[in-house]
C-alpha cells in the first residue's frame, strides 16, 4: 500500500515538473511581462491549407511546435523539439562542403561522408541553408505572431463559409504555447470561424479549461487506455489526460477521441474492447481511428534520429474493419 502511494507521488510530481517545464519555456520565448498579445510569437512548423481530414468542411491547419510526448510511431518529429531545428537531406548533397568551410560555430562536420551537426554548438545561424547551392540544408519551425497567422488563415475565409470549414490548431502539442493559441482562437472567433484544436490534452487542468472555452470541437488524441502502457508508448502517463478529457465532456463540449492504432501496442480486438470501455465511462460517442503509417520515416533521416519502428509494416483501412465494429457494436460513432 505504501509503495503504490508512493508511486501515485512520483507520477504526479514527474507530470507537474513537465508542466513547468512547458510555462517557463513559453515566458522565456515570449518574455514575462503585459506587452500587447500580437507583440508575442508562437513557434510554428506548417500552415497547412485546403484541409479535409481534421474537423468539418475546408480547413487550414497551425501546426505548433513541441510537444510534452514522445510517441515511438510519432509521424511528425520535427514537431517534438520547442526550437528552431536544422535538417540535412542527403540525396541533395554533392559534398561540396562549402556548409562546414561556413559554419561560425563549426557544429557541421563529415563522418564517412555523411554530415553530422553537433547540436550543442549550432546557434540557428542559418548560414548552412543559405550557402548550400542544391538546398540540402533546410529549417523546421517559425516564430509567428498572431496577426501573422491570421493573414494566412484568412486568405481563405471565403473557402470556409462555403464549406462549413474553419481552422485548425494543431502540432507537436498546442497546449504547450497555450497563452498564444487562446488568443489566436479569440481572434477567429471574432470573424466567425469555425475553431478546432487537435490535442493530447497533456497540460493543467486550469490551462485546459481555459483553452476548451474557446474551441468549437476536439479532436481528442487517445493513444492507450492502460496507464503504464501509455508512458511506455509516449514518455506520460494518461492519468491528467484522461481527467481533462472528463472535464471537457462535462463543460459539453462536441469531441471526437481519435485513437491512433499502432501494431503491438493496441491493436488487439480486446484493446478495442478496453477503448471502448473507457469512453463509455467518459461519455465520448465519437471515435475516429488512425492506422498505422510510415509517411514520417525520411522525416526521421532529415534529422539525424533513430526511428525506432522503421520495419513496423503499416495498417490499412481494410486492416481495421473488425477493430471498428467493436466499436459500433458498443453504440459509437466510429470512422476510418
Amino acid at each position: 500500500m505504501i509503495t503504490n502511494e508512493i508511486k501515485n507521488i512520483y507520477k504526479r510530481n514527474k507530470i507537474c515538473l513537465q508542466l513547468l517545464k512547458n510555462e517557463l519555456f513559453y515566458l522565456y520565448k515570449n518574455g514575462i511581462g503585459g506587452e500587447n498579445m500580437n507583440s508575442k510569437k508562437a513557434l510554428i512548423f506548417n500552415i497547412q491549407k485546403f484541409s479535409i481530414h481534421d474537423g468539418p468542411g475546408i480547413r487550414t491547419i497551425v501546426f505548433f511546435k513541441g510537444c510534452p510526448l514522445r510517441c515511438l510511431w510519432c509521424s511528425n518529429p520535427e514537431s517534438q523539439k520547442n526550437d528552431i531545428e536544422i535538417t540535412w537531406d542527403a540525396s541533395k548533397c554533392i559534398s561540396c562542403k562549402q556548409c562546414i568551410k561556413t559554419c561560425p560555430q563549426g557544429a557541421i562536420y563529415e563522418k564517412n561522408g555523411i554530415k553530422a551537426i553537433n547540436k550543442n554548438r549550432c546557434i540557428i545561424c542559418k548560414r548552412c541553408t543559405e550557402i548550400c547551392p542544391k538546398k540540402a540544408f533546410d529549417t523546421e519551425g517559425e516564430y509567428k505572431t498572431i496577426d501573422e497567422v491570421m493573414s494566412e488563415v484568412l486568405k481563405d475565409i471565403d473557402f470556409y463559409e462555403e464549406s462549413g470549414g474553419g481552422v485548425t490548431l494543431s502540432g507537436g502539442e498546442v497546449l504547450y504555447q497555450a497563452d498564444f493559441a487562446i488568443e489566436l482562437l479569440k481572434e477567429l472567433n471574432k470573424y466567425g470561424i469555425h475553431r478546432a484544436a487537435e490535442t493530447t490534452g497533456f497540460t493543467s487542468h486550469d490551462i485546459f479549461k481555459k483553452f476548451i472555452e474557446n474551441v468549437d470541437l476536439l479532436l481528442f488524441d487517445m493513444k492507450h487506455y492502460d496507464t503504464q502502457k501509455h508512458e511506455q508508448g509516449t514518455g506520460v502517463n494518461n492519468d491528467l489526460i484522461i481527467e481533462n478529457m472528463k472535464a471537457a465532456v462535462d463543460r459539453g463540449k462536441d469531441i471526437i477521441a481519435r485513437i491512433p492504432v499502432i501494431p503491438n501496442f493496441n491493436n488487439s480486438l480486446r484493446d478495442a474492447e478496453k477503448f471502448s470501455d473507457l469512453l463509455n465511462k467518459i461519455g465520448i460517442k465519437k471515435v475516429n481511428l488512425l492506422p498505422f503509417h510510415q509517411f514520417g520515416q525520411k522525416k526521421y533521416k532529415l534529422l539525424q534520429r533513430e526511428y525506432k519502428m522503421e520495419n513496423v509494416p503499416q495498417l490499412h483501412p481494410e486492416d481495421l474493419t473488425d477493430y471498428k465494429k467493436v466499436f459500433i457494436n458498443n453504440g459509437f460513432d466510429c470512422k476510418i
